[in-house]
């Protein structure tokens, strides 16, 4: 069959397995160091980059929608979002959005400070060679994010509590024609002249 078929290269190309939530990661050397993940998940985790568009021709007269030389992105809509089924204060404190932590304990309040949004990293295997040392990945990092999902715990019987989460990426007035997310997708290489896997 002449259209039956994937490209050649297809393994060298994919996003393996469900990928962590860290709150940082160093994209040139593929560093991610335990500590920085912010809480196991369950069920995969789910980004969405949407762009906002204007149409600068809408309710001109005579000028049909749509007309590319028209068009203006105005925004990005970029969130990540999925379940965590481990928990500590600090990330209570950030599903909380706007949150301080003291002792074992977080308090929520009203207003939003600065250090509120912090970037998150959606990390995870990419390529055929995705062993230890010289492994591919894919990174995803969310600029100046924040919990727009709330705080959610789900218990049931005899199974762990779930928190459902979602963050938001945000721009600045800093810097207001910075998109408010990267992504990276570096191969890997084989090790020791032997294919990782």
């Amino acid at each position: 069959m002449k259209f039956s078929q994937i490209p050649a290269d297809a393994f060298r190309r994919m996003v393996l397995n469900a990928a962590v939530i860290a709150s940082a990661f160093d994209p040139d050397s593929g560093t991610l160091r335990n500590n920085d993940i912010l809480g196991a998940t369950t069920g995969g985790i789910a980004f969405s980059a949407v762009p906002v568009y204007a149409d600068m021709g809408d309710k001109v007269d005579n000028c049909p929608k749509n007309m590319k030389e028209l068009k203006k992105l105005v925004s990005w809509e970029a969130k990540v979002s999925g379940t965590f089924v481990t928990a500590d204060t600090a990330l209570a404190s950030r599903l909380a959005a706007a949150a301080d932590v003291s002792g074992h304990r977080v308090t929520p309040r009203f207003d939003l400070k600065d250090g509120d949004f912090h970037d998150i990293w959606i990390v995870g295997d990419y390529s055929e060679y995705n062993g230890e040392q010289n492994g591919g990945w894919a990174a995803i990092r969310l600029k100046n994010a924040l919990s727009t999902g709330g705080f959610s715990l789900e218990t049931t019987d005899g199974d762990r509590a779930k928190l459902a989460f979602a963050f938001t990426a945000h721009g600045s007035a800093a810097n207001q024609k910075e998109v408010p997310f990267d992504i990276w997708l570096t191969p890997g290489t084989p090790e020791n002249g032997t294919e990782a896997g």
